[in-house]
């Protein structure tokens, strides 16, 4: 099992408007989260303009936040990000020894009782979104995974490996605003859309899934590259009890591992997206992103 990884990360977003904006308020989910595998030793924001206001904040979900606010007029906004994060190994767990999904998604019902914590709080992540839409086709589509009486992280995997198996990786073929089952048709998109669909199967089974924002290792140039470096990667979480949550990423057809560094989690890209926010002015705009990630040597 590879030891921990140490990585310098730089996540640097531009817009450029067309004309002024006299006033804007933005979110931002760009501080790694701290999690039993990951720390983040290091973390400094940078905005440009300076004349801003800005408050750190901890979401619904349990993210971390910077809020800033503009009201001085601009017509660009640079949010620069570095940051070092330590990432650890997961202990292995043998599918087998997971409950079945059947059982898993029962876990997730009223039972005129009180529910375990983990249990309760893996209820937020059961249903629609506004993102993932439940439909009868995501169901068929991962009928062949969710055989009687399986494991459920078995489940998970085999549906991971199906979409990676099925799905094109596609820059600028679709848009955050392309419906799943447009999709699910053509069978071409991103990481994003790989993850939202993958979260619609699961859920379309009763079962408990999450959104999860962050980076990839970067190794360009090489045979061993993962798809979706240079940018920032989505992936997925599904509960699987007795263990609790399990990361698998569709995209690269792998579990997750020391190979990612996470941000955020929410119910699908809209609760964690990197930056957004609402502005008074402005017109078009071009934006640009560019992410860096570096292994520190040990």
């Amino acid at each position: 099992m590879r030891g921990s990884v140490r990585y310098r990360i730089r996540h640097e977003t531009t817009y450029a408007y067309r004309n002024d904006v006299v006033h804007s308020h933005q979110l931002l989910h760009l501080v790694p989260r701290p999690t039993a595998y990951q720390q983040c030793q290091e973390h400094v924001i940078n905005v440009t303009p300076a004349f801003y206001r800005k408050r750190n904040e901890i979401d619904t979900f349990g993210n971390l936040v910077t809020r800033v606010e503009f009201d001085h007029p601009h017509r660009r906004l640079e949010v620069a990000t570095d940051m070092e994060v330590e990432v650890h190994p997961r202990p292995a767990v043998d599918a087998a020894d997971s409950f079945s999904w059947e059982r898993a998604a029962a876990e997730l019902n009223y039972r005129n009782s009180d529910p375990a914590r983990e249990s309760l709080e893996a209820c937020r992540f059961r249903h629609e979104s506004p993102y993932v839409r439940i439909k009868r086709q995501f169901n068929e589509y991962a009928a062949e995974c969710f055989t009687k009486g399986r494991p459920v992280l078995a489940c998970a995997e085999e549906l991971m490996r199906k979409l990676h198996k099925d799905f094109r990786y596609a820059p600028g073929e679709t848009t955050i605003s392309t419906p799943l089952m447009e999709v699910l048709k053509n069978r071409r998109g991103v990481c994003q859309d790989f993850s939202h669909l993958m979260i619609a199967c699961l859920r379309a089974r009763g079962l408990a899934a999450r959104y999860v924002s962050g980076y990839i290792r970067q190794v360009p140039a090489s045979p061993d590259a993962l798809v979706g470096w240079g940018a920032s990667h989505a992936w997925v979480a599904v509960y699987a009890p007795p263990f609790g949550w399990f990361e698998l990423d569709p995209t690269n057809g792998m579990f997750v591992g020391t190979d990612h560094i996470s941000v955020a989690w929410g119910r699908d890209f809209g609760d964690v997206s990197p930056l957004r926010g609402i502005i008074l002015g402005g017109g078009s705009h071009r934006l640009s992103v560019g992410v860096k990630v570096e292994v520190i040597p040990s």
